[in-house]
């Protein structure tokens, strides 16, 4: 399969959704559900962003954007260590790539098995203020807000389009 279809994207974004409540409830016993898009990108606020793309018979990205503070809860759950033994953001980061690489893995995974065939790139974490990622030349452009407890984590999915 060399085109993205609506029927797909829709697809791609499901397994998204399955994907993130098993490795969320998996890795950081933290229920994740779909949630009323809340983007929280432009609030004055330290963010942590990460980055894992897919190439093959579907091209596209996937961008993860959490609070920095609920970013630390997570890496603090998932090491089963208690924050203020984390360290520095380095650790928080490696957490959240791995997080990500798992979810888009499991959705790589179930694509694969579908037989669209594609690879992971790997995992880029950032932090900073107003962080977007956004639609590049001929993509097409999703937001998914999912709530981890009562916080809310963005996700953007991009997948190129035919020309």
């Amino acid at each position: 399969m060399t085109t993205t279809t609506p029927c797909l994207l829709g697809e791609v974004i499901d397994m998204l959704k399955i994907s993130m409540r098993e490795v969320f409830g998996t890795m950081v016993n933290t229920p994740a559900r779909p949630a009323e898009l809340v983007d929280f990108r432009t609030e004055d606020e330290k963010l942590v962003a990460g980055t894992v793309g897919f190439i093959g018979d579907i091209n596209g990205l996937v961008h993860i954007y959490a609070r920095a503070s609920f970013a630390r809860i997570l890496a603090s759950r998932m090491l089963g260590l208690p924050e203020a033994e984390l360290g520095g953001d380095e650790t928080v980061n490696d957490v959240i790539g791995e997080l990500l690489n798992m979810i888009v893995g499991s959705v790589k995974s179930r694509l694969c098995d579908s037989g669209v065939l594609c690879v992971l790139t790997i995992p880029s974490v950032m932090r900073g203020r107003y962080l977007k990622g956004g639609p590049v030349c001929s993509s097409e452009c999703r937001l998914l807000s999912i709530l981890c407890d009562t916080e809310p984590i963005l996700i953007e999915l991009l997948i190129k389009t035919p020309k």
